[in-house]
């Protein structure tokens, strides 16, 4: 065990919020040179303790040492100040500026009173090349990929001076080989010496990289494993949630002859002469799972927003039980049985502020429980929101509480029952599991299985590999708004899809 000054240390860390304790006496210690993973379900208070150390929150209890000195931070720029950055799983980049210009967005260098450009420049390049993040400074954000984005993120703390990183969820939405780049970052940054505090929910991931690894359940720190070859991810799984869980995996095949969502000619091109759909055409079965792979920005967004009516595309048609809506509105789809789980919960699915049961009516108004004729019914509602709560162990302690009281994961919960709720035919579910735990990833796969076997058809898009492959009937890849490659999810492996998903795979 080592004996020198924690880069970190945080010692009976807590924080009550009215009616919960969101950290209770955690302890943890960071070492200079080190990647520390923290691991914990949704709602476990990984983000609340992220956010005492950067200075978004103060703690009621405890204390925090950086190299040894106490420190106590009222904001972020203390933090920054004390050497700490923070990655945050949602990029704050703004799309319209160069990298340059992302980097130095609020501490712009200046010689005599102007600023003074070529200076950044040199030491932004400086700093990628030492630390293996090369980005062209010129590139607008809006041009570059997933991976070259994350990089800019981590160039902005490092531009600040951090000698600590915080990087919440970093791989949610990369594909196997820029994570392989992203961990060939870290192991530059550990070389230097810097401290790394690593937040995922992928447990193999955080075994591959992580010197040391601190699990969190309810709020409280369970225990830190030392020498991370000494467990499994089930055995982190079964200390995070307090059982072993089941992988994605489906069972037998249940695909009928019923053609339930047929896409056919698909073609969608922007008012800036951009195509970013073409000829897209496929069809999915009752009781089928079609899965699309994909580096996020190749269409997939696009492609939801047709199918489910948000968008009208050029050309093409998209049918739904054999009937062609094309021209339908986003109301009568679904009304027509087409479900949807939004790829971002927080923008597309919720109204946060609302409490639970009115957010169990969104996208459903006219339909039973929610209605009864013309008008609202909100003692069907009511009652329909408190039965999702039950069977989909959202855990809450009221339908009345604001969604956004709600972890992660119990908001994916909410939004995964209401969207089950009137046996739809066709679910259109974009990243289902993004950002949720083990426990809840489980439980919202073991629904979708559940519903497919009772004939539903599924469309899942989805940046997690292991999910495509585990619950996917056929796969099937998106490039440049056209699907270029067909796999078998038996006899594929994530990194042939990683490589079909960058252009440089060929089609099954």
């Amino acid at each position: 065990m080592t004996t020198t000054t924690p880069s970190v240390e945080l010692s009976g860390i807590t924080k009550r919020f009215p009616g919960v304790v969101a950290n209770r006496d955690v302890n943890i210690k960071a070492q200079a040179g080190h990647v520390h993973a923290i691991v914990g379900e949704n709602g476990a208070g990984k983000s609340t303790l992220m956010n005492i150390l950067y200075g978004l929150l103060r703690p009621d209890e405890g204390t925090i040492h950086v190299d040894g000195r106490e420190v106590s931070f009222a904001s972020p720029s203390d933090a920054i100040a004390a050497g700490i950055g923070m990655v945050h799983q949602h990029f704050k980049l703004a799309d319209n500026f160069t990298v340059l210009e992302n980097v130095v967005l609020g501490a712009e260098p200046t010689r005599g009173g102007r600023l003074d450009f070529e200076a950044a420049r040199q030491r932004i390049t400086e700093i990628s090349q030492r630390y293996g993040l090369e980005v062209e400074t010129d590139a607008l954000v809006e041009e570059l990929g997933v991976g070259d984005r994350q990089r800019v993120e981590i160039l902005k703390v490092l531009y600040r001076g951090a000698r600590i990183l915080i990087l919440d969820e970093p791989t949610a939405v990369l594909v196997p080989q820029e994570v392989d780049e992203l961990f060939d970052a870290l192991r530059e940054l550990k070389g230097e010496g810097l401290t790394v505090i690593f937040i995922s929910h992928k447990l193999d991931e955080v075994l591959s990289v992580a010197d040391e690894i601190t699990v969190i359940r309810r709020g409280t720190t369970v225990t830190t494993v030392e020498d991370p070859r000494s467990v499994t991810a089930r055995q982190l799984a079964e200390l995070m949630v307090g059982s072993e869980l089941p992988v994605p995996e489906l069972r037998e095949s249940t695909v009928q002859d019923r053609v339930m969502l047929t896409a056919d000619g698909l073609t969608l091109t922007l008012p800036d002469g951009r195509t970013v759909l073409s000829d897209v055409t496929f069809s999915i079965r009752s009781g089928e799972i079609l899965g699309i792979a994909g580096v996020e920005g190749n269409g997939q967004a696009e492609l939801v927003e047709a199918v489910m009516g948000v968008r009208r595309p050029t050309s093409g048609t998209v049918h739904l039980g054999g009937e062609d809506v094309s021209h339908w509105s986003t109301r009568q789809r679904r009304e027509a049985g087409l479900a949807y789980i939004p790829e971002d919960r927080t923008r597309s699915a919720l109204l946060l502020e609302a409490p639970l049961w009115e957010n169990r009516m969104l996208g459903h108004q006219t339909m039973a429980p929610n209605a009864r004729g013309p008008l609202l019914n909100r003692g069907g509602a009511r009652a329909d929101t408190e039965r999702i709560v039950r069977e989909y162990d959202v855990r809450t302690p009221s339908i009345d509480v604001a969604a956004s009281a709600l972890s992660g994961g119990n908001q994916q919960k909410l939004i995964v029952g209401r969207e089950m709720t009137g046996e739809p035919q066709v679910l259109v579910a974009a990243h289902p599991t993004r950002g949720v735990d083990v426990g809840a990833q489980a439980a919202i796969w073991e629904h979708i299985r559940n519903a497919r076997a009772a004939g539903l058809a599924v469309l899942l898009i989805s940046a997690d590999l292991d999910e495509l492959i585990g619950m996917s009937d056929r796969l099937t890849v998106i490039f440049r708004g056209q699907l270029v490659a067909d796999f078998d999810p038996r006899q594929v492996t994530p990194q042939q899809l990683g490589s079909a998903m960058t252009g440089a795979g060929e089609a099954a």
